[in-house]
């Protein structure tokens, strides 16, 4: 297992992170006995970051975490959890939840905690609840070693709140089609210059970049190259990137991704390999139903209408068939202004797209695809 330094913390960070969302189920609810059996041989061969939440498997998680990691395995590990910051109505719930989930973990700390999901609107819910004054007495009282968020919105509000606070770390969706989503690349290099180790999430697009289709299955079968090998490593690739969490739902994915993990060194992933990836992501362009290529010259919409996110999202849940996914990011991590909802159809963002998209036409069918209807909401 390759190490890697975690920010501006004494910390080596193995490059490869659990994260404890996609676990293996047996009727409905988490296998425990397959489910221990891979976190177990994630950490006997050097993996040391662990992460859960509080509703990941419906709030089973955490329970699960805690009780795998007996027998002297929460020793060897640095634990990270979350927040359910939309849970907290005022400042004192916050004792409420992590007292409630030191119990479910069975520890009397957690060394990396985060605010769960933000995005411009819970951000907002954050600073106004004192979330963060909290946040700095549970660190004082031992309860919290480092505080950190995760991230699901856009990235001007990415900097906003890498500027207000010192945190210790960040988690982003992060992967070699996501460079310019949500903070992308351009967040991942801001968070590291100003010394706050990046974890990533997502580096497979939830399962969609290792079973590629269509063109892009075309391109990688030519290539002879395994396309979660190469989308592992060019995370690692990147200096920036401090650990890669992996939702991993049988043993013979924590096997393989532990494996390639060994050989996930910064700036190592060979030219015929970005080669690769950018073949793949030309194919991903070509298949998009919107030609938008985020120039963003359709912005400021008068209206907080995000017109590139929107694009994005109806793109992405498109191509890869996967529209939970994209109705998950619509409806829960996009502020209601900037959603196509908004869109008055003004048509002033016509007149500056180089693509000649139109954009009003298509901004009620984007919503009605994205939006959660009553029976799913």
């Amino acid at each position: 297992m390759n190490y890697r330094r975690f920010g501006k913390l004494d910390f080596k960070v193995s490059a490869l992170g659990f994260g404890a969302m996609r676990l293996p189920e047996k009727n409905g609810v988490i296998d425990e006995q397959e489910a221990g059996r891979m976190l177990r041989y994630a950490i006997d061969n050097g993996v040391n970051y662990i992460d859960t939440a509080w509703p990941y498997h419906r709030e089973l998680s955490e329970p699960f975490v805690g009780r795998a990691l007996k027998d002297g395995y929460r020793e060897k590990v640095k634990l990270a959890t979350k927040q359910p910051c939309w849970l907290i109505e005022k400042k004192s719930d916050c004792d409420k939840y992590l007292n409630e989930q030191l119990k479910r973990l069975q520890t009397d700390h957690i060394e990396f905690y985060l605010l769960h999901g933000l995005f411009g609107s819970r951000w907002e819910h954050i600073l106004k609840t004192g979330i963060l004054d909290w946040a700095r007495e549970a660190r004082k009282d031992g309860r919290i070693g480092h505080i950190g968020f995760s991230f699901h919105g856009t990235y001007p509000i990415f900097e906003k709140i890498i500027d207000h606070y010192d945190w210790d770390f960040c988690q982003i969706q992060y992967n070699y089609m996501n460079e310019e989503f949500q903070a992308g690349t351009k967040g991942l290099r801001y968070a590291h210059r100003n010394g706050i180790a990046v974890v990533v999430m997502e580096p497979l697009l939830g399962g969609i970049l290792a079973v590629p289709k269509g063109r892009m299955k075309e391109i990688w079968d030519a290539s002879g190259l395994d396309p979660i090998d190469v989308a592992l490593r060019w995370l690692w690739n990147k200096p920036e990137v401090a650990t890669v969490l992996s939702g991993m739902s049988s043993m013979e994915q924590v096997r393989q991704n532990v494996a390639i993990a060994s050989s996930g060194n910064a700036n190592s992933l060979a030219p015929e390999d970005l080669d690769v990836i950018k073949q793949a992501l030309t194919a991903f362009n070509e298949l998009s139903p919107i030609p938008c290529t985020k120039c963003e010259y359709c912005l400021p919409c008068p209206n907080g209408v995000n017109i590139p996110r929107n694009f994005d999202l109806y793109n992405q849940a498109i191509t890869y068939n996967n529209l939970f996914m994209g109705k998950a990011h619509y409806n829960w991590h996009t502020d209601e202004n900037e959603r196509a909802s908004s869109c008055t159809e003004c048509a002033l963002c016509e007149e500056k797209c180089p693509q000649g998209i139109r954009i009003s036409e298509l901004m009620p069918k984007v919503h009605e695809t994205l939006v959660f209807k009553p029976s799913e909401a």
